[in-house]
Formats: structure tokens, sequence, C-alpha cells
């Protein structure tokens, strides 16, 4: 009937023992910050970049695993692709996963 001298103790807590406690999720949300979502960024933005330099000539991958030369750029996130001989397909520009050659430039081609 007694209460165990454990029971009877008063819960003793100060403010930096809570805080403590919060230092093993922030440390968790850091590393995730670090191991995914930073580099995921990167790619995000590398990904941005490949498409936004595309241009007429480029021999391209699509997500869906076509592979084609770019025969129009187009200004409404749109690229016209040659997939054979007189095919040409209509492809959104996000698609584009890789660049597989690239096309020199007209003032580099002359110099």
């Amino acid at each position: 009937m007694f209460a165990s001298p454990a029971y009877a103790q008063a819960a003793g807590g100060s403010a930096a023992g809570g805080f403590a406690g919060f230092i093993p999720i922030i440390l968790i949300f850091a590393i995730m910050y670090f191991l995914m979502i930073r580099p995921q960024q990167k790619k995000m933005k590398d990904h941005q970049a490949m498409v936004a330099a595309l241009r007429r000539g480029d021999q391209i991958v699509t997500q869906g695993g076509v592979i084609g030369k770019v025969t129009k750029v187009k200004e409404d996130n749109e690229l016209e692709v040659e997939i054979a001989a007189d095919v040409k397909v209509r492809v959104v520009r996000s698609t584009v996963v890789q660049v597989m050659s690239k096309t020199e430039p007209a003032e580099a081609v002359k110099k």
C-alpha cells in the first residue's frame, strides 16, 4: 500500500535536460539534409541546366528510352525530336534524361 521510493520521487527536470532531448533529433535532420536533400537539389539544378542548354542537332535520350536527334527547339517547353528518317515526335523538355552527343555552337565552328 505504500508507494515505493521510485514512484515517490519528484520528476526532476531542468531546462537544459529538455533541450538535450532535442539534440539527437536535430542531428538526424542535419544528417538527412547533407546525405539526401542537398544532393537531390544539386542533381535537379544540373538537370535544369542541361535541359536549358539543348539545341538543334543534339542527340538525346528521353525518360522512356527513346533516342533521337533534336530538330527544333520550341519556346513552350517542347522539343521536336527525329527518332527515325522522316519520323518526328514532340517531346516535353523535362523528360530528357541524357544528352549523348552535343553539337558545337555556330561561332565555335567558324573559328
